[in-house]
């Protein structure tokens, strides 16, 4: 018979961490992915394997970032599979882009969905989750360097596309 509070410590840490990653992370697959209803499978999914493998992930220097990398392999996977392409714009969905969704701008998600597919994942990584260049190389299997590359392209891409924007609010 066990004792109830010994052993449930790591169902409390993963509950803790699940609190507080939840959000952050399915914006960061919605950054990258750019379909809100995929992004919240991928990451229920990827919540799922981390509490399959909590000993492990909460020992990972960036369990964050583990569940995001873990969200976008599945995705990769079922892209496999399948074999066939969806429209992004499909599951850009205005309605649910707010207390309910991620906050992200429809702008934000049309200029991102123009990046190259590892480019979206470095902005997922760098600055919706906020990790260091470090952490997202070695998350996304690369060097340090090339995600530093990726980002450079990636913000001057997004400074190009978005541009017009800032123009238009600064003559209001």
């Amino acid at each position: 018979m066990r004792k109830r509070g010994v052993d449930d410590k790591p169902e409390e840490d993963f509950a803790d961490f699940y609190r507080s990653a939840k959000d952050g992370c399915l914006r960061a697959v919605y950054a990258a992915c750019g379909d809100l209803s995929l992004a919240e499978e991928l990451t229920s999914e990827a919540f799922v394997r981390a509490y399959a493998s909590w000993r492990k992930v909460a020992a990972h220097p960036a369990p964050r970032a583990w569940v995001v990398r873990t969200a976008l392999n599945t995705h990769v996977s079922w892209w496999r599979r399948r074999r066939h392409e969806v429209a992004w714009e499909a599951g850009l969905d205005p309605a649910r882009n707010g207390p309910d969704g991620p906050a992200l701008d429809a702008q934000i998600l049309a200029a991102l969905k123009e990046l190259p597919r590892r480019q979206r994942e470095v902005v997922a990584l760098r600055v919706f989750l906020d990790l260091d260049t470090k952490t997202t190389a070695r998350e996304l299997g690369i060097a340090p360097g090339t995600v530093m590359a990726h980002l450079t392209r990636a913000t001057a891409a997004l400074r190009v596309s978005l541009a017009p924007l800032t123009q238009k609010e600064k003559t209001r």
